[in-house]
């Protein structure tokens, strides 16, 4: 699994063969069946992982027990619990396997090293995370400005395949609205209105 980690890795930054050796003694292989949890609200979250395979999703429940999905991720996608995982404080999400997938994980320790001992990391690292937070801000002026339909649009863009690999009332969670509204602007566009 770990090849798939370094192809990821050499498309975007030119490691030598040493620093890929020195990454792979730091790294730890995991499969998870599906729904089974990657981590659970509570705990403290001490990796990051990046998925070779599957479709995992990040969510949390409210106090009258309803799920609202954070975020899907899928193959080459990174997935953590960003605030646990920074300031060593229990997790507020879960995070889940919605089929079987395979991922190498990164302990939090074994990264900071990394980082310290490959050069070329940080900087790849630092536009990672600052991709993922500008698409953070992106989807929250979304789910609040945006209509249904191009909330819709946008998941669609964003995740083409995905409908075909999660249950709706996921998605719908996902997107902040009802399956029932979801099921209603899928079929608006399924008749090419």
């Amino acid at each position: 699994m770990f090849s798939a980690l370094a192809a990821y890795f050499s498309d975007k930054i030119n490691l030598t063969p040493q620093e890929l050796e020195l990454m792979e003694t730091h790294c730890v292989s995991k499969v998870l069946k599906k729904k089974e949890f990657l981590l659970q609200e509570g705990e403290v979250c001490r990796f990051s992982a990046f998925v070779v395979s599957g479709c995992l999703r990040s969510y949390r429940l409210d106090d009258g027990g309803n799920e609202h999905t954070f975020k899907f991720v899928v193959k080459d996608w990174w997935i953590t619990d960003n605030e646990s995982y920074s300031n060593g404080t229990p997790a507020q999400y879960n995070i889940q396997a919605l089929e079987e997938s395979e991922l190498v994980i990164v302990p939090k320790e074994s990264f900071l090293l990394l980082l310290e001992q490959i050069p070329l990391l940080k900087p790849l690292v630092d536009r990672l995370q600052s991709n993922s937070y500008n698409a953070s801000q992106q989807r929250i002026y979304k789910q609040i400005s945006a209509t249904p339909e191009e909330r819709y649009l946008a998941f669609v863009e964003e995740y083409p395949d995905i409908f075909n690999r999660v249950p709706l009332h996921m998605v719908a969670s996902y997107l902040g609205m009802s399956r029932e509204t979801l099921t209603r602007v899928r079929s608006h566009f399924a008749k090419g209105k």
